[in-house]
């Protein structure tokens, strides 16, 4: 079994990155410059918007959060995206997610300019994905393909399943992984709730992305031997012994899953660092006017 490092792969392709904004801020005066919009209190929004500010420094990109009160109006939550959407010296925007619940998600997601929507998440970034075209890929699956790059995990031919079809992750990771590049032309299986046969289907996988945010529910009756497994899942579980009150566990029974598999991703340190990566990709990609020219 070899262990996918998400963090120390995180780690090389930001020293490259920040390689590459030190060279553009020479030329152009200034970094890119990533913002986010943070409604609400939420811990767990809070520590990731923390983290993206964290990584855009370590990069040498610039960064600004917008915070706002979980009961704003949707309108003035939108009309503080056109705000943004205006602003020539921010690069990429994104709006954490989840909202509170009177605010319509797909309204936010739509009002933000395709040109900085690094989150890949606006359908004009959706639709050129699914055709084949340069985009903004959704940064999960878009950290999770550059893992299987760096860590030369052939996906020609391979028999891919993912389990989960979220728009943020399954779904795009499904058609990602099917595409006509040699970094994908696999055979592809989304499965869902509705699948039947689950476990059958899932230990038919060369290559099994778990993504159905369920702590733990990929056991090893899921899993053939040699298969690599990619662990999306993320779920505080109580733990008292720790100063944290809490572990971190996947949606993937490690202990159980790990001893027959040729790679697997742990969580925490697989898959969450490059996520953050994606965005950071897509915000430079931006700033470069690389998809939009």
């Amino acid at each position: 079994m070899k262990l996918i490092d998400g963090k120390a792969i995180a780690n090389q392709i930001k020293a490259e990155i920040a390689a590459e904004v030190k060279k553009l801020q020479e030329q152009k005066g200034r970094t890119p410059h990533l913002a986010a919009i943070l409604v609400g209190n939420d811990p767990a929004s809070e520590t990731y918007v923390a983290n993206k500010e964290k990584s855009c420094k370590e990069v040498g990109m610039s960064s600004s959060v917008y915070k706002m009160p979980a009961d704003i109006t949707q309108e003035k939550l939108l009309e503080t995206i056109e705000f943004i959407n205006k602003d020539d010296e921010i690069d990429g925007l994104i709006v954490q997610l989840p909202v509170p619940k009177h605010i319509d998600v797909q309204k936010v997601i739509e009002s933000i300019d395709p040109k900085k929507d690094v989150d890949g998440f606006h359908p004009v970034n959706v639709g050129r994905m699914t055709l084949g075209q340069d985009c903004y890929l959704p940064a999960t699956p878009f950290g999770i393909s550059m893992l299987l790059e760096r860590y030369n995990i052939d996906t020609q031919g391979k028999n891919c399943v993912v389990v989960g079809r979220s728009n943020i992750v399954g779904t795009p990771m499904s058609i990602l992984l099917s595409r006509n590049n040699p970094l994908a032309n696999a055979t592809v299986t989304l499965c869902h709730s509705k699948t039947k046969n689950l476990t059958e289907v899932c230990k038919s996988a060369d290559i099994l992305i778990a993504a159905i945010g369920r702590c733990e529910m990929i056991t090893a009756d899921y899993v053939r031997e040699g298969a690599t497994v990619i662990d999306v899942g993320m779920h505080r579980v109580e733990d008292k012994s720790r100063k944290s009150g809490f572990r971190l566990k996947g949606d993937v029974k490690f202990d159980e899953v790990s001893p027959l598999c040729e790679y697997i991703t742990p969580v925490p340190g697989g898959v969450g660092p490059m996520t953050i990566v994606g965005l950071i990709m897509n915000t430079l990609k931006a700033f470069k006017g690389e998809i939009y020219k």
